[in-house]
């Protein structure tokens, strides 16, 4: 029944070791768990503030960079507008150059094909004056084959050029 119930001696000794065992932990060992237990809830809270921050930053970050993204689409849609308009004015530029030289080459042609047309029909004069000369030569060496009819021609050409030296007078 000692067990049970502790006897006076026991009692007090018991307590006086709680007591010196308490004092000796209020005075050396709470504030020591205490301050851990403070460190360490100061820790965690620095550690969430610390969080919250980069999720703040991240926010941020992910604001920026949809901004950014949205800046160099406006600017690759410009670049895009730009490069379209400086492809339309070197086509168009390439397009009047064309024509210019078409033009130049179809007067140039035009140019050439008339001076060859003049020249053609030049040497057919001149085949043709030739021709007319050898074919009146030979007439007139068929009329003209006797000193008769040669003389009787002689006269009758003379007799046209006076007739019309009198009548331009």
């Amino acid at each position: 029944m000692d067990l049970l119930i502790p006897s006076i001696g026991l009692l007090f000794w018991m307590t006086l070791v709680f007591l010196i065992v308490f004092f000796i932990l209020k005075k050396w060992g709470f504030p020591v768990i205490l301050k851990m237990a403070n460190d360490r809830k100061e820790y965690i809270d620095g550690s969430l503030r610390k969080a919250q921050e980069a999720n703040e930053k991240l926010a941020n970050i992910q604001k920026e960079s949809e901004s950014i993204l949205q800046e160099a689409r406006e600017k690759q849609a410009l670049i895009l507008k730009e490069a379209t308009a400086t492809r339309e004015a070197i086509v168009s530029q390439a397009h009047d150059k064309a024509r210019q030289e078409a033009s130049r080459l179809i007067s140039d042609a035009k140019i050439v094909i008339e001076n060859e047309k003049q020249k053609a029909l030049r040497d057919i004069r001149n085949q043709m004056a030739e021709l007319s000369i050898n074919i009146s030569e030979k007439i007139l060496r068929n009329k003209l084959s006797s000193s008769e009819v040669q003389m009787d021609y002689i006269n009758r050409l003379l007799d046209n050029v006076s007739s019309s030296n009198n009548k331009s007078n």
